[in-house]
C-alpha cells in the first residue's frame, strides 16, 4: 500500500515533484521522463506509470524556462515510440500463451479490455489507445500476439506516438500556467486522469449493457 499511496501522491502533486527533479538533476531531467515514458508504452508490468498528466506537467515546466518545451517533444515522442515498439517485439515473441503463465504480471482482464478496443476501432487502436490509460500499455503488446504486420504497426506507432506527446506537452506549455490552471493544478492533473479514462469506462459500460440485455429470437 505504501507504493501505490506514494504513486498516487506523486500524480496528483506533480507540480511539486517535478520541480524537484529538475531542481536535484538538472539536465538529466530529460533521461528521467524519457524513462519513464518509455516503461509506462514499452513495459507491461508498469501500466500504472502516469503518461498524459506527466507530458502536461512538463510541458508547464517548459513554458517557465525550466524545460525546452522542443527538446521535450523530440525525446519524449521517441519514447513513445520505442515504448510501443518493444512491447509488439515482446508481445510477437511471447505470445498469447504469456497470459496464461504469467496471470499476475499480464493482467486478464486488461488483455479483454483491449481485444473490445480493437474489435471496435482495428488497427487505428494503436493510435487511439495512446489517450487511454492501460490500453495503451497493452495496444502494442496485443499487436505482437496478434502478429499484425510490423510495417502497419510502425505506421500507426508513430503517428500516434507523436500526436500523443505534442497535444499534452504543449497544452501544458500554452494553458499549464494560466493562474486558474496554476492554481488548482492538482484539479487539473485529476481532470485529465478521469478524461483520460472515460473511453474505457464508456466501452465497459456498452459492453456489459449488451451482454446483459434480453436476446432477441
Amino acid at each position: 500500500m505504501g507504493l501505490i499511496n506514494g504513486l498516487i501522491d506523486f500524480i496528483l502533486h506533480l507540480d511539486k515533484n517535478l520541480s524537484l527533479i529538475i531542481q536535484n538533476f538538472g539536465g538529466w531531467t530529460y533521461a528521467i521522463l524519457f524513462l519513464i515514458v518509455f516503461a509506462e508504452t514499452g513495459l507491461v508490468i508498469t501500466p500504472f506509470l502516469p503518461g498524459d498528466s506527466l507530458l502536461f506537467a512538463a510541458g508547464t515546466f517548459a513554458a517557465i524556462g525550466s524545460l525546452n518545451v522542443f527538446a521535450l517533444f523530440i525525446l519524449l515522442s521517441l519514447a513513445a515510440i520505442l515504448g510501443d515498439t518493444i512491447n509488439y517485439s515482446i508481445g510477437k515473441f511471447l505470445g498469447a500463451e504469456a497470459f496464461n503463465k504469467y496471470p499476475k504480471i499480464f493482467k486478464k482482464e486488461y488483455l479483454d479490455k483491449t481485444h473490445r478496443f480493437y474489435a471496435k476501432h482495428g488497427n487505428k487502436t494503436i493510435v487511439l489507445a495512446r489517450f487511454v490509460p492501460i490500453v495503451r500499455t497493452f495496444a502494442p503488446f496485443v499487436a505482437g500476439v496478434g502478429k499484425m504486420k510490423y510495417v502497419n504497426f510502425l505506421k500507426y506507432n508513430i503517428i500516434g506516438g507523436i500526436v500523443w506527446v505534442a497535444l499534452f506537452v504543449f497544452s501544458g506549455y500554452y494553458f499549464g500556467n494560466i493562474p486558474v490552471v496554476k492554481n488548482n493544478f492538482t484539479i487539473v492533473i485529476l481532470i485529465i486522469i478521469i478524461l483520460s479514462f472515460m473511453p474505457m469506462v464508456w466501452e465497459y459500460w456498452k459492453h456489459k449493457r449488451r451482454r446483459n440485455s434480453p436476446k432477441k429470437f
